[in-house]
C-alpha cells in the first residue's frame, strides 16, 4: 500500500513521518520517501528460530543439521530452497552508531586490509546493503567479527560497532542467568499460556502443560532454540520474569556490554540489541559455563515431557563437520536480526570467538563460517597496507 503524506511537509518532516511508522507498523518494512511519498511493502513473513513451522518455509532449523556441509551445497541448497527470499529490517534502531564504523579484515600474520565505512545516511537502506569488504573474503553478513581467544587480537573486522537485533544469541545471556541464580537443575518446570509468543506468534512443539527439569529445559534452549523453555525458565525466577530481564541487563553491563539491551529472554523482540563486540564479550563470558559448553554443542537431545517423547536437533550443522572443532555456539533468526550466528572455536590450532549477524538467507551463516576459516587457516596472507582500523577502542 501507499501513505501519502500532507503535501506541506518537507523532506525532512517526510523522513521523521517515516521513522514514526515504522515504529509503529514493525510488521511493514518502509522503502522509500521521496519528499511527500512513503511506499509501504508488507514485510515477508519467515519463521522465527526455534518455533515450530507455521508458515511456509521450507526447511525448518530443526533439520538443518541433517545438511550437507560442504559450503558448494549449502549454496545449491540454499539457491534451491529460496531464491529470492530475504529479511525484513528494523529501520529505527539496527544501526545505533554506525558513523564511526570501519570495514577491516586482519589476517594472525598481523596485515589488516581496510576500507572506509559508509554511514547508513538513509532510513530506506537495508542493514544488508552495508560496504562490502575490499581484497578479502566477501560474506553475505552484514556484521562479521573475528578475535584470537587468548590475545583478543582482532582476526576480522566488518561492521563490529553496529548495534543490531540478535534474535536467539540471546540465549546464551539466559543460560548464564538461570545457572548464576543457583536453582536446582532437577527441580520440574511447567509450560503455561504465559510461555507463549505473543509477539509474533510464533509456535513451539512444546505444549502449554509440558513439565521438564530445569536442565533439560536449558540443554534444549541452546541446542534447538526452544523458545518455551527459555521463557518458562525465565518465568521461574526469584521474582519472575521482570527480575529475570533485569538480571539479564545487569550481567550485561557487568561484562561491559556497553552497546546490548535485553527485553526478553528468548530473542524473539526487537528490542534484544547488541553489537558483535559486546557479542565476543558474551561468548567468552558464556564458555566459562561447562553447561552451556556442552549443551550449545550437543547433537541432538530426546525429552519427556510428560505427554510423550520429543526428539530435539541441534540449529547448527557445523557442529556436525569434523572439519570444525566448535566449543560453544549458538544460532538465531527473526525476520528483523537476519541470520545469525556466534562460535568459539579452534582454527589452525588457535581458539578465536567468531560473530556473524544479519546475513539475509538461510545457511549463509554456514557458508561465511566456512569462508572465514579457510580465510584465517590460510598460509598465504594478503597484501596490503598495515593499518589498524580499530585503533579507536575495543
Amino acid at each position: 500500500m501507499k501513505i501519502t503524506l500532507r503535501s506541506s511537509l518537507t523532506a525532512a518532516h517526510c523522513m521523521a513521518q517515516t521513522v514514526a511508522l515504522s515504529a509503529t507498523l514493525p510488521a511493514l518494512v518502509i522503502t522509500a520517501c521521496f519528499g511527500k511519498s512513503v511506499e509501504v511493502h508488507a514485510a515477508p513473513s519467515l519463521r522465527a528460530e526455534g518455533t515450530a513451522l507455521t508458515t511456509a518455509v521450507p526447511a525448518s532449523d530443526a533439520t538443518r543439521q541433517a545438511e550437507s556441509l560442504h559450503p558448494a551445497s549449502l549454496r545449491n541448497m540454499r539457491s534451491k530452497h529460496l531464491r529470492g527470499s530475504h529479511v525484513s529490517e528494523n529501520a529505527t534502531r539496527a544501526n545505533a552508531g554506525v558513523a564511526e564504523n570501519m570495514t577491516a579484515l586482519r589476517k594472525p600474520h598481523g596485515i589488516v586490509h581496510t576500507v572506509a565505512f559508509e554511514p547508513r545516511a538513509r532510513l530506506t537502506r537495508s542493514p544488508h546493503e552495508f560496504p562490502k569488504t575490499s581484497g578479502g573474503p566477501e560474506l553475505s553478513s552484514s556484521v562479521a567479527y573475528v578475535v584470537a581467544q587468548k590475545t583478543g587480537e582482532t582476526l576480522f573486522d566488518k561492521n563490529s560497532r553496529a548495534v543490531v537485533p540478535i534474535a536467539s544469541v540471546t540465549k546464551l545471556m539466559t543460560s548464564m542467568v538461570v545457572l548464576d541464580s543457583k536453582a536446582s537443575l532437577t527441580e520440574m518446570i511447567q509450560v503455561t499460556d504465559a510461555d507463549r509468543d505473543y509477539e509474533k506468534h510464533t509456535g513451539s512443539r512444546l505444549t502449554v502443560g509440558s513439565v521438564l527439569s530445569r536442565q533439560d529445559m536449558l540443554h534444549i534452549a541452546l541446542m534447538s532454540s526452544e523458545n518455551r523453555a527459555a521463557a518458562a525458565l525465565s518465568r521461574y525466577f526469584p521474582g519472575g520474569r521482570p527480575a529475570f530481564i533485569a538480571a539479564m541487563n545487569e550481567k550485561a553491563k557487568a561484562l561491559g556490554m556497553a552497546d546490548t539491551h535485553f527485553e526478553s529472554p528468548t530473542g524473539l523482540t526487537t528490542h534484544n540489541v547488541s553489537s558483535a563486540r559486546d557479542l565476543v564479550k558474551l561468548v567468552e563470558a558464556a564458555y566459562q559455563y561447562p553447561l552451556i559448553r556442552d549443551f550449545s554443542t550437543d547433537h541432538g537431545y530426546t525429552v519427556n515431557t510428560g505427554k510423550r517423547l520429543l526428539d530435539y536437533h541441534s540449529t547448527n550443522a557445523l557442529i556436525r563437520d569434523p572439519r570444525w572443532h566448535i566449543g560453544l555456539q549458538k544460532t538465531g533468526f527473526i525476520n528483523e536480526a537476519g541470520i545469525c550466528l556466534v562460535m568459539q572455536a579452534t582454527i589452525a590450532g588457535k581458539p578465536v570467538v567468531m560473530v556473524l549477524l544479519h546475513s539475509a538467507r538461510r545457511y549463509d551463516d554456514f557458508t561465511d563460517a566456512e569462508t572465514l576459516r579457510s580465510f584465517l587457516a590460510s598460509d598465504d596472507p594478503p597484501r596490503a597496507t598495515a593499518l589498524d582500523a580499530n585503533r579507536s577502542g575495543t
